[in-house]
């Protein structure tokens, strides 16, 4: 099977590194899905998209003289955000809730600061020669 640029194809991911994932195509080719070409939403980890044997729907986008292919998720879906959906926390916080916690945490760390420090001074309240 040739494969022609902008076309859309099915196949199956055969490894995956922190810059992509590789997928086999029709006619045992192998192509690249850059990190950048996995979803809508920026990606920090492709693990949290893509898992090796998933069988995946993607876009020819460049085919280079050397044979090198390059693929596309999130062309080759452009109604879905991504190849799994895209994972969200479970709740969003506030900025009130975060600048409480981050207050809380800073206050925290100054009384476990001062505790250590006291200790290698002596303590409070020690007698005095």
């Amino acid at each position: 099977m040739s494969l022609e640029q902008g076309s859309i194809v099915e196949g199956v991911v055969t490894g995956i590194t922190n810059f992509g994932a590789f997928v086999e195509l029709p006619g045992g080719l192998t192509g690249l899905v850059h990190i950048s070409e996995v979803a809508e939403v920026y990606v920090k980890d492709i693990n949290e998209f893509l898992k090796v044997n998933d069988k995946v729907k993607v876009k020819v986008i460049a085919i280079d003289p050397k044979g090198k292919i390059g693929l596309s998720l999130k062309q080759a879906n452009p109604s879905a955000k991504s190849a799994r959906g895209t994972r969200k926390p479970k709740f969003e916080q506030s900025f009130e809730d975060k600048l409480a916690r981050f207050l809380k945490d800073s206050d925290e760390r100054l009384a476990d600061l001062k505790r250590q420090t006291d200790a290698k001074r002596g303590g409070r309240g020690g007698p005095r020669f």
